[in-house]
């Protein structure tokens, strides 16, 4: 939906928290506000300047006087350059260092956030935020602030002087404003509206193509190249009338007010040429002066509404990322308590959870997981195991219920401690574009090549490392693209292995690999478990026979808890599933 759009430039009180960034950079901040005034000051010496030469030198023929005077002009323009140069390279300055700041604090908020927020946030959209939306709030600086108040500063100069002249002259000149600041106003409006079409477009587009190269391998698999060209061509197409709608406003705004000002000049000249040839008031030099003066009162008039689109589009920017630095509802709040000798009881003491409102997930779960203990959890899909891990690593908070950890609720803990004490592997292993030992340690710099190789040697993935490129600094690329879904998982092994967990969880960990790499995990387990809380969420039976404890899920429901052995005798739902995926009747 499209926001309402106000003729205000800017909010105050939005404006106001912005500038509390400003505080660390207290001295460039005075230096471009004295630029500012400097360079309105420099702009009323000019034409004063222009008319002495002209009047007092060249029309009375004074060439000694005429040189000094070049000089004191050739000296302010000089003069002007510099302060210039100072002017433009410290409000940048601090336009870059505020953006430096802002996107380290919201990357910051960004990772204190749940799960559910990201569920329902589309990447590209917070993408846009953390890069070209911060971006355009730096322009608010270095091309919006401080120019437009230098430009009306400079034009209230210009008027002042203009009136001090030749008054009859000033309002000929004076007479067009209102119509100009008017035509600006409206301009100010439409181009506001204008801008929040595009930054909208922009987010949607960023969306799109990021989604679409992330899940390349389906629109291929599914021939679906022709379908996601036509809906891109869409998207792009509203990208390009959101800007062309720009376009537009600029294409009438801009030579209205060249005509204006063409107009107003052209009076002047004859006004002024005219009292010359009569009477000699204005003289030569004042009606020179006036043009002089002319332009720099209406081309800072026209800049202004350009810089004030500049103004919008960061405070439109502005807004947007504040919205996600006040974000509250998602944000995690944590405890006190460091787990820092965790033993690995775990109890779930009836859990009510709903992703959704209103539409349970788990309806009132309760089992107990002893230290050491190694549990498994199976069911059909959308039975709510994994949700049992979300809720253990807190990346969602219940609904009703108490989870525990050492007796201890899970919301006592510090996020990061209880999370360092969760070993997890998960089904669909994310790797980063880097090399195998950082995926493994996370640039963690307690872990040690020697631990991460030992590591290996255990599951037995070493020598398949070492007979790559590099060995350990083989590079994975993009989400691990470079090995295979079974290495991708024993890697994702070894990184849990090697964080020493007190709570050990393998979500569907051997779903997705091969035989050959199933029982290198198999193998493996065994001894990661050993002295150490698991949980197994498991879809293949095989892989849990020997677990202590066997809970069976259906709808959200715990419907039935033993070991396998004993499930099998109650002749119900794990015998159900048992019989179903090894297609062995059970004697009855």
């Amino acid at each position: 939906m499209r926001t309402k759009v106000s003729g205000n430039a800017f909010d105050f009180k939005l404006f106001y928290r912005l500038m509390k960034y400003v505080k660390k950079y207290k001295l460039q901040f005075v230096l471009s506000t004295v630029g500012v005034f400097t360079l309105a000051g420099l702009s009323a010496v000019k034409p004063i300047l222009n008319r002495y030469i002209i009047d007092d030198f060249i029309i009375n023929k004074n060439a000694k006087e005429l040189l000094i005077f070049s000089l004191i002009v050739l000296g302010v323009l000089l003069f002007e350059v510099i302060v210039q140069f100072f002017f433009i390279f410290y409000t940048n300055w601090i336009g870059q260092h505020i953006i430096k700041d802002i996107r380290i604090e919201l990357f910051q908020k960004v990772l204190r956030f749940r799960m559910q927020y990201f569920n329902g946030t589309p990447v590209g959209k917070l993408v846009t935020r953390l890069v070209s939306d911060i971006e355009t709030i730096a322009s608010i600086f270095g091309q919006g602030l401080f120019s437009i108040i230098s430009d009306l500063l400079q034009m209230i100069v210009v008027m002042i002087v203009m009136l001090w002249m030749n008054w009859k002259l000033a309002l000929i000149v004076f007479a067009v404003l209102p119509i100009i600041i008017y035509a600006t106003k409206i301009f100010q409006i439409k181009i506001k509206s204008a801008f929040q079409d595009v930054r909208n477009q922009v987010s949607n587009l960023n969306t799109f193509v990021q989604e679409r190269l992330s899940g390349m391998k389906i629109v291929q698999l599914f021939s679906r190249e022709k379908t996601e060209y036509e809906s891109f061509v869409e998207i792009n197409k509203k990208h390009q009338d959101a800007h062309i709608r720009t376009v537009w406003y600029y294409s009438i705004f801009f030579p209205i007010v060249e005509i204006l000002s063409s107009l107003t000049l052209g009076v002047v000249v004859w006004y002024g040429g005219l009292g010359a040839a009569i009477d000699g008031d204005p003289s030569f030099g004042t009606i020179t002066s006036f043009i002089m003066m002319s332009s720099m009162l209406f081309r800072p008039l026209r800049q202004i509404a350009d810089k004030f689109n500049t103004l919008q589009m960061g405070m439109v920017a502005t807004e947007r990322v504040f919205g996600i630095l006040d974000e509250k509802e998602h944000e995690i709040n944590e405890g006190t308590i460091k787990a820092t000798s965790i033993k690995g009881k775990i109890s779930f003491q009836d859990v009510k959870f709903s992703y959704v409102e209103d539409e349970q997930v788990l309806k009132g779960i309760s089992f107990e997981v002893e230290q050491g203990q190694t549990v498994a959890v199976v069911g059909a899909t959308g039975a709510g195991k994994s949700t049992i891990i979300n809720l253990l690593n807190r990346f969602y908070d219940i609904d009703e219920g108490v989870i525990t950890v050492d007796d201890i609720p899970i919301q006592a803990y510090s996020l990061a401690s209880l999370r360092s004490q969760i070993g997890v592997v998960l089904q669909d292993v994310f790797l980063f574009s880097d090399t195998i030992l950082n995926n493994i340690t996370l640039n963690d710099t307690s872990i040690t090549l020697e631990l991460v190789q030992d590591a290996a040697k255990k599951i037995g993935i070493h020598d398949f490392i070492m007979s790559l490129p590099g060995g350990y600094d083989f590079n994975v690329k993009e989400r691990g693209g470079m090995l295979s879904v079974g290495q991708r998982q024993l890697i994702a092994f070894i990184r849990a292995y090697v964080s020493k967990p007190a709570i050990l969880v393998l979500d569907e960990a051997t779903s997705s690999i091969d035989a050959q790499s199933e029982r290198l995990i198999q193998k493996a387990t065994k001894t990661i478990t050993k002295d150490r809380t698991s949980i197994i969420i498991a879809h293949r039976l095989a892989t849990i026979k020997k677990a202590d404890k066997i809970i069976v899920m259906e709808k959200g429901k715990i419907v039935e808890q033993g070991t396998h052995k004993e499930l099998l005798k109650k002749n119900g739902y794990y015998s159900k599933l048992y019989e179903i995926q090894f297609d062995t009747p059970l004697a009855s």
